[in-house]
Parts: structure tokens; sequence; C-alpha cells
């Protein structure tokens, strides 16, 4: 079973899952390996969910719960980070700061707001809201370098209007392409997030053609992650995930270590 790096537990505002669970799942699945990657979107304000991670009561749980699960299971300790472009220097001082194994670099917020919310899509055409995230998802990754790999590209497909029946790579390559670029040439990675194909989409996030692009620009490392908020949800549809690695190019893929990649053979 392919190792899920993207999940949330109790420490995410928008979970309530027991670590505990996420782990037992896990292990019941026959993961080596798992990683626990929490938010923190820092410097927005989401309303009803604080997004803000108590990394106090995260560092004073999980290296406890790696210990003790040692012999069962790889735990690693990582965090999913919000980008914005005011965060450069924040980003930095989190990654220097705590011994986390992995950083998930995700743009969620695009002026303020989620496209999670129908609000986002409000009084404007849904093609200038995906432009709208892309370009912002594109200046978040100029702006901050300290992070693994880029989470679930094109998120804002599971909630648009029409999802992604009007959407295709060459309609936003233009800025699609130049992020690409950038992620391959700094040694960053991307991640196949099965969410997607939760939400209905015929999809993970990113798009195939958006794996398969990565790996033509030279891109090596993907991740796999579930994003599940639920134990019910860990490691969702990864045979499909595995297959479709395969169909894109990619004869590995990828898990992390005090923030250094390790590749398995597919």
């Amino acid at each position: 079973m392919l190792s899920d790096f993207h999940i949330h537990t109790q420490f995410s505002g928008d979970s309530d899952a027991p670590v505990r669970d996420m782990i037992e799942t896990a292990i019941l699945l026959g993961m080596d390996e798992l990683c626990i990657t929490d938010h923190n979107d820092y410097g927005v304000d989401s309303g009803e969910i604080d997004f803000n991670l108590d990394f106090d009561a995260y560092w004073e749980t999980l290296p406890a719960l790696k210990e003790e699960y040692r012999n069962k299971i790889r735990l690693r300790i990582g965090i999913e980070m919000g980008l914005l472009p005011s965060l450069g220097s924040y980003c930095s001082d989190i990654a220097a700061r705590y011994p986390f194994d992995f950083i998930i670099g995700s743009t969620h917020f695009v002026d303020g707001m989620d496209p999670y919310y129908p609000s986002y899509f409000e009084g404007r055409d849904e093609r200038a809201a995906y432009e709208q995230y892309f370009y912002n998802l594109l200046e978040n990754v100029k702006s901050c370098s300290s992070f693994d790999v880029c989470g679930h590209i094109d998120y804002i497909i599971r909630y648009g209007p029409h999802k992604g029946q009007f959407y295709t790579y060459k309609s936003y390559c233009r800025y699609l392409e130049p992020l690409l670029s950038i992620l391959a040439e700094n040694g960053k990675g991307i991640e196949c997030n099965t969410c997607g194909l939760r939400y209905g989409l015929g999809q993970p996030n990113p798009h195939p053609d958006i794996l398969r692009r990565f790996r033509e620009l030279g891109g090596e490392i993907v991740t796999v992650g579930s994003d599940a908020h639920d134990s019910k949800y860990v490691g969702y549809d990864f045979r499909r995930a595995e297959e479709l690695l395969k169909f894109c190019g990619y004869r590995y893929y990828t898990t992390y270590s005090q923030r250094k990649p390790v590749f398995h053979k597919l």
C-alpha cells in the first residue's frame, strides 16, 4: 500500500479525527509509513474555522506517538502550510524552527477568500475565478520556497460551479506552465491528491495532464495523499493513483524524512 502523505487530524481546524484513529487505519491498510500534515493557514480570517496550528500541542503529541508506534509504522510529522505572497519569511521561520519531516505548500485563500465557499464565485465568471486562483498560486510559489511539494495544484476545481467540465491544462497553461517549471527547476515536487476522485471529479488534484507535464519538464518528485479529514478516507483510491502515475511516466513515488525525499518504486 502506498504511503499516505496528506492527512488531517484533530489539530486541523476542519477535522476532529483522533490522530490514533488515522494511524491505526494506516496500519490496517498495510502502510509502512504515514505523514500527519495538519493545516496552518496563518494571516487569514477564515470565519468560523481557525486554521492556525497549535504548534506546542502538535509537538507535545506527535513525537510521543511516533515512538509508541515505531515497531508498527514509520510515523512522519508534517504540515500543510497555507501560502501567501506576504508569508515568505514566516514560512521560512516555521520551517527552520521545527524539525518537520515534510512540508506541503498549498494555496487555499485568494484575496482572503477560500474557493471552498460558494461566495468566492459570486459575481464573477467561472473562468475568471479559476484564473485568479491560478495566478495567485503562481505568485505564492514565486514568493515562498520553504516547502517540499506543491499541494493539490487545481484545488479550486473541486468547488467550481461546473467543477472540471470546461477545465483543461491548455486553458490555464499561462499560469500552470511557469508554475511547473519553477517547481521542477528548484527540486520541488507535486502531489497526487486523491480527494478529487472522492469529490467525483474523475481526476485527482491535479489533473493527469499536469502530472504528465511536470514529468516532461524534468519533475521527479510526486507524493501521494488522500487529504483525509476522517479515518475512513485514509489511502482513498490509492490503487488508482498508482496506475495513473505509471501512465503519466513516473517510475517512483516519494516520501520524506527530515525534509529529504525518499523514492519508492511503483
